[in-house]
């Protein structure tokens, strides 16, 4: 139990009446889970304002406000207390509840539009293999140890985020490493966490519909190394002209990795196929599982991470070696017609790029490469027309169809695709709105070492129509349709 005036040690106060002096029985920023002796933090969000249930909170046993939109506090047995900006407030807030476990761990971010993920899991993967217990915070899961917890966002809401790095810590990890999405780092929710690292990926077109422009987009994931400290490290890809613009502003110390140019951690692909890389690292040759130019830079990313943290070269190129590809990012299924099907999160035309290069990059010619990919609804619309556009070009045939419509009408969020593909191009494109007719009708089309690409949703196990989440996973469905027909 901790005192209100001992949880809002730096956090910049506007205005106080009532006592500071109040035991306090937990935080929170949802008023249906404040119970009596709480502290409940108002924060304006994306969907409904926690100052609307301010009444409703107190109802409930709250003691103390945080808030930061202008009011008249009438109610005077309970505290209350202003700030510029309460979901900052909520994040050193959070931090200060549960004893600032980010102190105690080293704890390394990984943000940017692709990679996130991939980085983020190698490392988990790698820092195990070395005898390491450690932390993941993942779109995929999150994970202490073993122990596997679902996900539900890419980067938690900070008192979650602070409640599992408590339990990371107790159950005696060493190392924690997290996804940090740019809603996140907008959103305030990583405030109060003290980080050692931080890597940048790369950035393309995303989360429009959310930032409202690119160059919004870009801040916000700026905001990740503008607020490291002098004893974190800032990595980053100058493959991606993005990078150096990260760090303007760090005091982190500034290291590099690159593909193409002069970096501190430099990667080199010496062939590429679909049983692995085998690159050049540092000067070194290594053989990766792992396939495709995006995980040759996820893998430099992740050796220098390791690097910095202090580890030994040998040892780690030696782990990372062994390592498997991560869920739902270009994991491969093996057809009995003797094609390859391949499942990839790719849900941003630059990912799909990739991903659609590299495959055309590995076949011969009068090998087909079939696409299966849709958009999700209530999301960045300006990607649609894009991404179709990118599909038709590199792939022999398109198969439109469904992803996670939410609220929108499938049919519209296809016809906004279809509105990208250029008239030479719609040939070799079909629309199928059933997500698993799509799928059986491409690989039912595949014939002996042509590629089946089943795009935009990866490690996700639903489908998610009209606000409702209905079992789905892509994996599943490519395998069910390798099952024989029972009448």
């Amino acid at each position: 139990m901790k005192s209100l005036e001992q949880i809002l040690i730096n956090v910049t106060l506007s205005r106080v009446s009532g006592s500071l002096e109040l035991e306090l029985n937990g935080i929170a920023m949802d008023s249906r889970e404040v119970k009596p002796g709480f502290v409940f933090v108002a924060v304006a969000g994306t969907q409904t304002d926690g100052h609307d249930y301010i009444e409703k909170a107190i109802e409930n046993g709250a003691v103390a406000i945080i808030f930061e939109a202008s009011r008249v506090e009438t109610d005077q047995r309970v505290t209350w207390i202003k700030v510029s900006d309460s979901s900052e407030a909520l994040g050193i807030m959070a931090a200060n509840w549960f004893g600032n476990p980010s102190r105690q761990l080293t704890l390394v971010a990984v943000t940017g539009t692709n990679g996130k993920t991939t980085i983020a899991t190698l490392l988990f993967q790698l820092f195990q293999h070395l005898g390491y217990r450690v932390g993941l915070l993942s779109t995929v899961e999150n994970k202490i140890g073993e122990e596997v917890i679902p996900s539900t966002h890419t980067t938690p809401d900070a008192i979650s985020l602070n409640e599992l790095l408590a339990k990371m810590l107790a159950a005696g990890c060493s190392h924690v490493f997290m996804e940090a999405s740019s809603h996140a780092i907008h959103q305030k929710r990583i405030a109060g966490l003290e980080f050692d690292g931080a890597v940048f990926s790369n950035i393309s077109h995303d989360h429009l519909d959310y930032h409202g422009s690119f160059d919004n987009y870009i801040s916000a994931k700026k905001l990740l190394f503008d607020n490291l400290s002098p004893q974190g490290f800032s990595l980053v890809n100058v493959d991606d002209k993005r990078g150096k613009v990260m760090v303007q502003n760090t005091a982190s110390k500034i290291q590099t990795y690159s593909l193409q140019t002069g970096a501190n951690f430099r990667g080199k692909v010496l062939s590429n196929t679909l049983e692995g890389l085998h690159m050049e690292i540092n000067g070194k040759e290594v053989w990766f599982r792992l396939v495709g130019d995006f995980n040759a830079y996820n893998l430099v990313a992740v050796f220098g991470v390791a690097m910095l943290l202090g580890e030994n070269e040998e040892e780690v190129l030696l782990a990372l070696s062994a390592l498997n590809p991560v869920r739902g990012r270009f994991e491969m299924i093996l057809l009995k017609n003797g094609a390859v099907s391949i499942i990839d999160y790719a849900h941003t035309p630059d990912a799909l790029k990739n991903v659609l290069e590299t495959i055309k990059s590995m076949q011969i010619p009068g090998e087909n490469l079939i696409t299966v990919v849709g958009c999700g609804g209530n999301r960045d619309k300006a990607k649609r027309p894009v991404m179709a556009e990118v599909a038709s070009r590199l792939s022999t045939q398109v198969f439109l169809t469904s992803d996670n419509p939410r609220n929108e009408e499938p049919k519209t969020i296809i016809q906004e695709m279809m509105d990208g593909v250029p008239l030479s191009q719609r040939r070799r494109v079909a629309v199928i709105e059933d997500r698993e007719g799509a799928i059986r009708e491409a690989i039912a089309m595949a014939k002996i070492n042509d590629v089946v690409l089943v795009a935009g949703k990866g490690h996700e196990t639903y489908q998610e129509i009209s606000g409702v989440k209905y079992p789905f996973d892509d994996r599943e469905k490519v395998l069910e349709t390798q099952k024989p027909i029972v009448n």
